[in-house]
């Protein structure tokens, strides 16, 4: 799997275009007409990846390479497991790299995952008391990367929106500070909108270093970035 030529080149530029059916919302046919046309959502199902945001985390990882083999990865809110299959693939989790050192994959999410060969997926609410002890028994210690793609549901208002998502990605950021080996390293998606001070300022506070990209799988009509921190210090500090 290997994500390459996702934008068509060589091919004829053709556009699908969805008559709103009668029942169907207007956003859902303009939904429905952004999917068929998406080359990552087609790239995907080329590919073998369960959904388009698996190139995001190829993009991020090709960048900032934190995905090496051999690293204990703890993916928050992983369904439907596009992260893992990159994850599994990148940190050697099968073996399939010889001379390589063999990584670990964990999931973690409110619902049930589909199994995928080398990764372990939990049903496990992570904003749990007790849960970062329950996830560092599952890995048997600390991991080398915490990410999440995490997104709360959506209100409909898009500052509650922003709001709610960089809660959530507070919520991932003391959860990794609790998990994660020094030097490892954090990824999140966030939504810009002016809530993220506190957010960056706390990241810097426990990282060397915090970079806010974002990838080109990202829709250009999206709010949403990444933030990646790396070189976790190794104590928290609030």
């Amino acid at each position: 799997m290997t994500g390459k030529n996702t934008s068509g080149r060589g091919q004829r530029d053709l556009k699908v275009k969805v008559k709103t059916a009668r029942g169907r919302k207007l956003s859902s046919t303009r939904w429905l007409e952004r999917q068929l046309n998406d080359p990552y959502v087609a790239a995907a199902r080329r590919d073998g990846y369960r959904g388009r945001a698996a190139y995001k985390l190829l993009e991020l990882d090709d960048k900032y390479r934190f995905l090496v083999p051999g690293a204990r990865v703890v993916d928050l809110g992983c369904a439907p497991g596009g992260w893992l299959q990159v994850a599994v693939a990148r940190v050697n989790a099968l073996g399939e790299k010889k001379g390589k050192r063999i990584g670990t994959v964990l999931g973690v999410d409110l619902q049930e995952v589909e199994p995928l060969a080398g990764a372990t997926a939990h049903v496990l609410d992570f904003l749990d008391e007790g849960a970062e002890a329950q996830v560092k028994d599952w890995l048997g210690g600390q991991a080398d990367v915490v990410m999440s793609d995490m997104a709360a549901s959506s209100s409909g208002h898009k500052q509650t929106d922003h709001l709610r998502i960089m809660a959530l990605c507070e919520a991932a950021a003391h959860f990794a500070f609790d998990v994660l080996e020094e030097n490892g390293t954090f990824v999140a998606k966030v939504l810009a909108g002016g809530a993220e001070g506190e957010l960056q300022q706390l990241l810097k506070q426990n990282f060397r270093k915090v970079a806010n990209v974002k990838p080109p799988a990202s829709r250009s009509d999206s709010s949403e970035k990444y933030v990646v921190a790396t070189g976790f210090r190794g104590t928290a500090a609030e």
